[in-house]
Parts: structure tokens; sequence; C-alpha cells
């Protein structure tokens, strides 16, 4: 782990995780990645939800080009598909992330936002797809993650145009979830990060291994695997725990 990631864990199960790289408004190098990766495949045990930030003003800018140039084509794909991989465990891991951003969440930057589960944007926030104008293509997972946002339609003007989005109308579209005040994002990332984790475990896990892949399957199979979320959650001991607890008027305990 370098020091471009630093990573702090707080009371309550939380971890912050803060991209540091200021120079280059915190954007996404071999090293950041793989300091990402490394927390993400060993998450320590006592963290229930992890919060993913920036620093000098900025999320982050999305993949550092000075790489992106030195690499043929065969090396390019393979470091596209590492990027989905990184992403893919962020998204699918089970660990629930809280995005707080400002700045640039721009090409790179927006793919790695988009993995997490609630984002939360200040008034300097800017998204943007900028690789149109670059003469190149999204690689770490755009296609898929911003387009279901956007829409094919909406994602392709925005490539074509570079247009940039502020963080109203990021919000109205979905690229992020709330807005609030200039150098709110991260207080307001940590209370709903509290109020993740006091969640049961079992059904954040669920929610974030189940949603997502139901969104790709026919009707009929995801009504079936909704019911076997359904029947794993409430039959599980938290889950009597919560119906207890509001029989009783009090806030469940959950293991």
């Amino acid at each position: 782990m370098s020091d471009m990631l630093k990573i702090e864990t707080l009371e309550d199960g939380i971890a912050t995780l803060t991209m540091s790289r200021p120079d280059k408004r915190n954007a996404m190098c071999d090293q950041l990645l793989r300091d990402l990766d490394s927390f993400f495949c060993d998450v320590p045990k006592n963290v229930k939800v992890a919060v993913l930030t920036g620093t000098a003003g900025h999320f982050c800018s999305g993949l550092d080009l000075n790489e992106h140039v030195s690499r043929d084509a065969e090396a390019t794909m393979r470091h596209s598909r590492g990027w989905h991989q990184v992403l893919d465990r962020i998204q699918f891991g089970g660990l629930p992330v809280v995005s707080a951003m400002y700045g640039a969440v721009i090409g790179g930057g927006l793919e790695l936002a988009t993995a997490t589960h609630v984002r939360i944007a200040e008034p300097t926030t800017i998204f943007q797809l900028p690789e149109g104008r670059r003469g190149i293509f999204v690689g770490g997972g755009a296609s898929v993650r911003v387009g279901r946002i956007l829409g094919a339609d909406r994602m392709i003007e925005m490539m074509l145009t570079g247009r940039r989005y502020n963080a109203e109308d990021g919000t109205a579209l979905g690229l992020s979830h709330y807005i609030v005040g200039e150098g709110e994002a991260l207080g307001q990332a940590l209370d709903l990060a509290r109020k993740i984790a006091s969640n049961a475990a079992l059904s954040n896990y669920i929610m974030i291994q189940a949603l997502a892949r139901v969104e790709d399957m026919a009707k009929a199979d995801g009504l079936f695997t909704e019911s076997l979320c359904a029947a794993l959650t409430q039959t599980s001991p938290d889950a009597q725990e919560g119906l207890q607890a509001f029989l009783e008027k009090r806030d469940p305990k959950f293991r």
C-alpha cells in the first residue's frame, strides 16, 4: 500500500479511503488502482462501510494519460480488463461504499464513482467523459455502469461533445444521489455510512450482490432471485431481531 491511498478506520465500523495525488487531481495510476484493489481484496473484519473521497478539491480526474500513451493494444486491453476486475470488486464485493465527491469526477473517476453504491456531490462537482475529445474510448466500465444510469442515447451525446454536467444536473440524472453544500460531502457521507452500518450485515450484502444482477436478468429469473434473497434474509436471526425491535418500539441490535 502506497501513500496515494490514505486509509483511516473510524468508530462504528467506518473506513475512509482518501485518494491522494493532489498534483494530478487524483488521476488514477496503476499504483493507486492496486491500492484500492488491495483494500477491497482484504477488507478488515471490523469495517462495515467504506467512504471513498479525494483531496485538494477533486475526487478523481480519471486515467493518468502519461501511463495510457505508453501501452500497445494488447496491454491497453489487459489494463482495461484489470480496471473491470477492480471496479467489480468494489461494486459486488459486499461492502457498502459511499462516495463523497467534489471537483473533477471525470473519465475513470466517474467510472470509479459509479461502482460505489451511494454518491454525494458538492456544488463544485463536474461529471465528464472526455474520451471522445481525446481520440479514445472508455475502458473502465463506463459503457455499462454510466450507460445504465444515463441510457445509451445521452451517454453517446456526452462522449461525442465532451459535455460537462454540474452537480445539480448530475444529481437529476442519477450520477449522484445527493447534492450538499460546499465542504459538506464527507460529513454527509459519514452520516449515511453510519446509518448503513447499523443495518443487518446480511441484508446489506444481499442488496449489493443481487439488485444490479437482477437488472441483467429476464423478468422470471429476476423474480425467482428475489424470492431466494427474501428467503435468506427473512429467516435470519437478524430478521427476527428486526421484527422484535419493531414490535417493542426500540432500535434493533443486529449481530
